[in-house]
């Protein structure tokens, strides 16, 4: 059972490399059994694996964890996911989508196989002394947007725009004879994971991840003992936490969706909901946030939902109010006719 809270929604990050050649067909299934319990969210379903993060009651989200467990459709295929909980005061997702693809993490490197052979995972209780060791390269494998907001002292940036970028990261800065030990880490352990199985392909033999990644670092590690600085970013409306994963101080540009400190909050590009230092002079965009603000304003006066299954809810009920409403229209046309 996800651990006891009292805020209303649990948070759900899981993910597994297996062997999941029949994923499309597990897609409807799985879509259902998470809207009947009112969970929202993403999971994505691949051929080599399982990658995802929901929200839900407390309830509703153990029955997940146990339907993926144990339900006879995953063969015991994902016993053993890297599972981590975290709780919100708001539903932090609009809608719940299962997603096929052909990758859940994508690299396209199809010699990266984490579910054959992986790098050596490092407990969140470890990890400092492994990175304070002067041999080893520490590499952060997220992108430059997300290291932003914090990363581990001493980490390396390779100032990917996307997780593909990494090949090329490794192509010009590592090499194999000279970088004897490499750790890796990422938001939640999926995306070292898979760079540690890469760079063993390549010939690497020292290769280290931290397992749960800073989810579970700062989930794990007390404050005072913590090498991470700042807030990790996260891909839901939390937008990044902090130690003991309570939310954070970042926002979020509603116009290019960057990330934002307060100090980007700060600078006099910034305007709420319209832009900020990363886009501003982007006249596209100046012109989409100012008409996503004009209809979430027109819907706050209305009292209804703007985005996600809230708002189609919202729209059903209008929709059905109309049709109610022309119905007794017209039964009432029809009975002042039979009378006259």
């Amino acid at each position: 059972m996800p651990p006891q809270t009292n805020a209303p929604f649990t948070v759900l990050a899981i993910y597994k490399f297996a062997e999941l050649p029949d994923h499309e067909a597990l897609k409807a299934p799985l879509a259902a059994f998470c809207c009947a319990r009112e969970i929202r969210g993403t999971l994505i379903l691949a051929p080599e694996g399982l990658n995802g993060t929901v929200a839900g009651t407390r309830e509703a989200i153990a029955e997940l964890v146990s339907h993926l467990l144990t339900d006879g459709a995953y063969a015991g295929r994902f016993v053993g996911a890297e599972i981590k909980y975290a709780s919100a005061e708001t539903m932090p997702f609009l809608r719940m989508k299962v997603r096929t693809k052909p990758e859940i993490v994508t690299l396209r490197a199809p010699e990266a196989n984490p579910a054959r052979r992986v790098g050596t995972y490092v407990a969140p209780q470890a990890w400092n002394g492994l990175i304070a060791e002067p041999d080893v390269r520490v590499i952060d494998t997220r992108n430059d947007y997300e290291v932003r907001l914090g990363r581990f002292a001493g980490a390396e940036d390779p100032a990917t725009t996307s997780f593909t970028d990494f090949k090329a990261y490794v192509e010009t800065h590592l090499d194999p004879e000279r970088d004897r030990k490499i750790a890796m880490y990422c938001t939640g352990g999926i995306r070292c994971e898979k760079a540690s199985a890469y760079l063993l392909e390549k010939g690497f033999e020292a290769v280290y991840h931290l397992k749960g990644g800073i989810l579970a670092y700062l989930e794990t590690v007390p404050e005072a003992e913590s090498l991470w600085q700042g807030e990790c970013f996260v891909f839901d409306e939390r937008v990044a936490v902090g130690h003991g994963l309570l939310v954070g101080e970042a926002s979020l540009c509603r116009a290019c969706r960057m990330p934002l400190t307060a100090a980007d909050r700060a600078h006099p590009d910034y305007v709420e909901n319209l832009s900020c230092p990363h886009c501003a002079g982007d006249a596209r965009k100046a012109a989409s946030a100012a008409e996503r603000q004009r209809q979430v304003e027109l819907a706050r006066h209305a009292g209804i939902a703007h985005l996600g299954e809230d708002a189609a809810a919202d729209a059903q009920r209008r929709k059905a109010e109309k049709a109610e409403l022309r119905a007794r229209s017209a039964a009432q046309s029809t009975g002042t006719r039979q009378r006259s």
